[in-house]
């Protein structure tokens, strides 16, 4: 059988943590090329890979999968537009691949140029980008929203993450999409030693790990706890993503409570450390893709909470709980209640990670992706 040759568009840099589509990128493509596919990544040319990383990343290959630096102007709200028409213009002039796979809905603007010069096109939705706080006024918003009515149109599959958004294809477009969600695998649990520094020690604090941004909701939590009398802290793991405004809301919101603790962006050991030790792992979002955080921390054994969406509830089903989306006071009270029962959050602990890493498996996720590229996923 012939060896495809996938180009992957739409991401910042390949390997990385440095957001969803990343992470996933990371994972998949090596499963991909030790299944038979060559797979090149486009990564711009102004982000750099994280330390973590940098061993594993040798001749512009990281474990087998190619890399290449597209040309982009990197500028907020620029990078993204810039990198994937760089991206876009050399893969449809260049015999080198068969399949171009887009990541996220931006970079679809250009998902037409290959198709029309003969190139099978695959979109992948990570999430409703249009959406987001920091998109939701002016250009930025116009522009992802036409790259989902391209992909909508032009693209020869959609893969979408969860039931909500295919729900929303369907209806809004009368496309039909093939579901496929993100996976875990299952992580190595370590003791709490690197997090000390900030006072932290097992089961003494709940944590959320996200971007800071308005959609994720940590506003809400930071309300809801600061309304809680319990002697755990709150550990806040992330960075801005070009939304330095929200975060110094959140930082003042936090200012009279020294038990709220901001981390900035984590990786490595540091996370795998505050992932295996936190007594609830929150997640309090308005809006959500395929919450590889939620994955993630379920992996590694974690009670928890997060907001009724369908994206988040379908993940935990009945192996967590879930508060109703953007309501303080609810959330307050799921929070009193898992603080008063340690027993509760240990039954939702021992159960979340088996369930997780059983039912969303890389492996399986890699095989129906490789259907979808050639063609007999139905």
């Amino acid at each position: 059988m012939k060896k495809l040759k996938i180009a992957m568009l739409g991401q910042k840099v390949i390997p990385s943590r440095r957001g969803g589509i990343e992470m996933v990128l990371t994972t998949l493509c090596p499963i991909l090329v030790r299944k038979g596919l060559d797979i090149t990544c486009f990564n711009r040319s102004g982000d750099e890979v994280e330390k973590e990383y940098l061993d594993t990343v040798k001749k512009d290959k990281y474990k087998d999968v190619k890399i290449k630096k597209v040309l982009t102007y990197n500028k907020k709200g620029l990078a993204a537009i810039t990198s994937s028409i760089i991206a876009s213009l050399i893969v449809t002039f260049s015999k080198k691949y068969d399949i171009v796979h887009y990541h996220a809905e931006g970079p679809c603007v250009m998902l037409w140029l290959p198709k029309l010069f003969g190139k099978k096109c695959i979109a992948t939705v990570h999430g409703l980008d249009w959406k987001r706080e920091k998109w939701a006024r002016g250009f930025g918003a116009k522009y992802i929203k036409f790259g989902e009515k391209i992909l909508a149109k032009y693209a020869d599959e959609v893969i979408v993450l969860s039931k909500g958004v295919q729900k929303y294809f369907k209806e809004t477009y009368n496309r039909d999409t093939i579901l496929i969600p993100n996976g875990v695998v299952k992580p190595k649990i370590r003791k709490a030693k690197l997090i000390k520094k900030w006072g932290l020690k097992k089961d003494n604090y709940y944590c959320s790990l996200s971007r800071l941004t308005e959609e994720k909701g940590i506003h809400y939590l930071i309300e809801a706890y600061n309304k809680l009398k319990t002697n755990k802290k709150l550990v806040i793991a992330g960075d801005t993503s070009d939304t330095d405004e929200y975060v110094e809301k959140l930082k003042k919101m936090a200012k009279n409570n020294e038990s709220i603790i901001f981390t900035g962006f984590v990786s490595g050991e540091l996370l795998d450390e505050l992932y295996s030790n936190a007594y609830v792992y929150i997640l309090p979002s308005n809006l959500e893709g395929m919450p590889l955080s939620l994955l993630e921390a379920m992996s590694y054994g974690n009670c928890c909470l997060g907001s009724n969406i369908s994206e988040i509830a379908d993940v935990i089903e009945d192996k967590g709980v879930t508060f109703k989306k953007s309501d303080v006071e609810d959330l307050y009270e799921k929070l009193k209640y898992l603080d008063e029962n340690k027993e509760t959050v240990k039954n939702f602990k021992d159960g979340a990670k088996d369930f997780i890493c059983g039912k969303y498996n890389w492996e399986d996720i890699a095989e129906k992706t490789i259907k979808v590229y050639r063609g007999d996923q139905k």
